[in-house]
C-alpha cells in the first residue's frame, strides 16, 4: 500500500467519524434558549472532541509526509489508531448525555489515554522502519508534550471519579495544549528539503 492509501483510508475514517458525532446531537425540543441550554453539555463534548479528531487528523497528515515505504507494522498500527479514533462518538454522546457522570467521564478519559499512547506507537512504528536519522525521528525527538498529555489522560481519568468537572477541564487542556498543529514535522521536511 502506498502511503496516499494510507493517508486517503484515514482520512476518510476521520471524515466519517466527524459525520457520526455530529449525527450524536440531539436536536433542541422548543425554540427558546431553555432548549438550548439543555443540549448544551452535549454540544460542548461534541465540540471539544471535534477539535481532539481535528488535531488528530492534522498531524496524522504531517506525520504521513515523513513515510516513503508503508509495511504491515505501519498499516496495524494506523488501524489500532483508528480504532481508538473511532471510538470517539460513542463516549462523547455518552459523557454529553450523561451530563459528566463518573464512568462516562472516566471511560472518555480512558478512549483519550489509548487513543494518545496508539499514536506514540504509530510513531514509533514509523521511526522503526524509517530508521533513527529518518526526518520523523529528527523531528519528534524526545516528544515531551505526547507524554505529558499521556500524564494529564490518566489523572483526568482518575479524577472522574472525584470531580468529574475537574477531570473534563484536564481533557479540554491537553485539547488547547496541541491546538496549534505540530510543526516540528513540517519545519524538519522543509529544512531537509529547501
Amino acid at each position: 500500500m502506498s502511503r496516499g492509501r494510507l493517508e486517503a483510508f484515514s482520512d476518510g475514517v476521520m471524515a466519517v467519524l466527524i459525520t457520526i458525532m455530529v449525527l450524536e446531537l440531539h436536536i433542541p425540543e422548543g425554540n427558546g434558549l431553555e432548549a438550548l441550554r439543555a443540549v448544551l453539555p452535549q454540544f460542548l463534548f461534541y465540540v471539544m472532541s471535534f477539535i481532539y479528531l481535528g488535531i488528530y487528523w492534522s498531524n496524522h497528515h504531517h506525520l504521513l509526509h515523513t513515510v516513503s515505504t508503508v509495511n504491515g507494522k505501519i498499516l496495524w498500527a494506523n488501524l489500532h489508531l483508528l480504532f481508538w479514533l473511532s471510538l470517539f462518538p460513542v463516549t462523547t454522546a455518552w459523557m454529553g448525555e450523561n451530563h459528566l457522570a463518573v464512568i462516562p467521564t472516566a471511560t472518555y478519559g480512558v478512549v483519550m489515554i489509548c487513543a494518545a499512547i496508539a499514536y506514540t506507537i504509530l510513531v514509533r512504528t514509523i521511526i522503526a522502519t524509517h530508521g533513527r536519522q529518518s526526518t520523523l525521528a529528527t523531528a519528534v525527538g524526545r516528544d515531551s508534550k505526547d507524554k505529558l498529555s499521556i500524564v494529564i489522560y490518566g489523572v483526568a481519568i482518575l479524577m472522574a471519579f472525584v470531580s468529574p468537572i475537574v477531570s473534563a477541564a484536564l481533557y479540554a487542556t491537553v485539547a488547547v495544549m496541541w491546538l496549534v498543529p505540530d510543526r516540528r514535522i513540517e519545519r524538519t521536511i522543509r529544512s531537509a528539503n529547501p
